[in-house]
């Protein structure tokens, strides 16, 4: 099973998104999102992850899965 920075890096790449740009555009740090995809946050709040799942238009149970 992927984890979740595996499942975020990948969907976003596919999608041609910069960490900056997601950073950005979901109100998350760039230090934090890179975190998240470097999987040294495991556990990221439920709340932070429906922010960069609702940029990527994609639903939360996507980047858990």
């Amino acid at each position: 099973m992927a984890t979740i920075g595996e499942n975020l890096k990948r969907i976003r790449t596919k999608q041609g998104i910069t960490q900056h740009d997601l950073a950005k555009k979901s109100g998350i740090t760039y230090s934090t999102l890179t975190k998240i995809e470097g999987d040294f946050v495991k556990k990221p709040g439920v709340q932070m992850v429906a922010k960069i799942a609702k940029v990527l238009d994609v639903l939360i149970e996507d980047l858990l899965k």
